[in-house]
């Protein structure tokens, strides 16, 4: 018999724990919006052929900007993801009417359905089961669709309403044409999204879920954008960053947060988690080089598995 030195079986477990993560982040998806758009000569400098993009609608927008960042990213070789958000829908005909805009222009399969964030509806939708109930989605051959996941909750809707508004979700997908997946907000801590998962796997959902994970970006603008979505218990992980005043221009990287996901991933085959979708809050480029660098295994594990750090530099 040969003996396996404790080298060999240190540097066999750090080899797992690479592929761990760099298997999560195969496929990973990202979103853009038309404003963001506007400013991108070509997203095929940043994104690889066939990338899936969610098309951001936010409020007070108008929807023919998303049909045309669509129908842009489809020209450009990408598969454009629009969402759908039920309050600033005016009536079911408009709903109608964007569902052909895009399968006119685009020949769109993928939507993302939310209820958005609108104090009063525009028409006579609440959320997105009131959209997903109008069997329109199915109409126009849609095949995936991504439905809202709250690991940390919601400060809009009460931990009943949420589980079940996806009871309903997943009894749905039974009956839809589509397949559902769960797209979360993005989180920075991976104890609340695992404890999340196993809660509703408890419950009964069985939807794959497609993790929020926050892109490089400074301390400062993801609290920003923490404080904006209602972010919950990880936000500790970014205050303890800034106590420090000078740290709040520091670049953060998700790098512990995608450690500890894949490790999870990987031992529990229950797991939930199916992918990983990047909020490009510091940029799309930027997010978009370091995740492919991820993807591609460019990056070294830190020690005391406290992360990673990428070996391509990225400016």
């Amino acid at each position: 018999m040969f003996a396996v030195s404790k080298a060999d079986a240190v540097d066999t477990a750090a080899e797992e724990t690479r592929q761990q993560i760099i298997d999560l982040l195969q496929g990973f998806t990202i979103e853009t919006t038309p404003g963001s758009a506007a400013k991108i000569p070509d997203y095929r400098e940043h994104l690889r052929p066939g990338a899936r993009v969610a098309v951001t609608f936010l409020p007070g927008s108008d929807f023919a900007d998303t049909v045309a960042t669509a129908r842009r990213l489809r020209q450009e070789g990408f598969e454009p993801m629009p969402h759908f958000a039920a309050r600033s829908i005016p009536s079911r005909d408009a709903l109608e009417g964007y569902l052909q805009a895009l399968k006119d222009s685009v020949d769109i399969k993928h939507v993302v359905a939310l209820a958005g964030a609108v104090d009063s509806p525009l028409g006579p939708f609440e959320s997105s089961m009131d959209i997903l109930e109008t069997g329109l989605f199915d109409k126009y051959g849609i095949e995936t669709i991504g439905i809202a996941g709250h690991p940390e909750g919601s400060p809009d809707i009460s931990p009943s309403g949420l589980q079940e508004a996806l009871t309903w979700k997943n009894t749905f997908a039974e009956r839809s044409d589509a397949s559902l997946y769960i797209a979360t907000q993005f989180c920075f801590e991976a104890a609340p999204i695992i404890a999340w998962d196993k809660a509703i796997r408890a419950a009964g959902n069985h939807l794959p879920i497609h993790i929020g994970v926050p892109g490089l970006a400074t301390i400062k603008t993801l609290i920003n954008h923490a404080k904006a979505c209602g972010v919950g218990p990880s936000m500790r992980f970014l205050t303890r960053q800034a106590r420090n005043v000078a740290k709040l221009m520091t670049v953060n990287a998700p790098d512990k947060l995608l450690l500890d996901l894949a490790r999870y991933k990987a031992l529990d085959p229950d797991c939930g988690i199916a992918r990983v979708h990047m909020y490009p809050l510091g940029g799309l480029r930027r997010s978009a080089a370091w995740s492919y660098a991820v993807a591609d295994g460019h990056f070294d594990l830190k020690p005391k598995e406290k992360g990673f750090n990428v070996t391509l530099h990225i400016e």
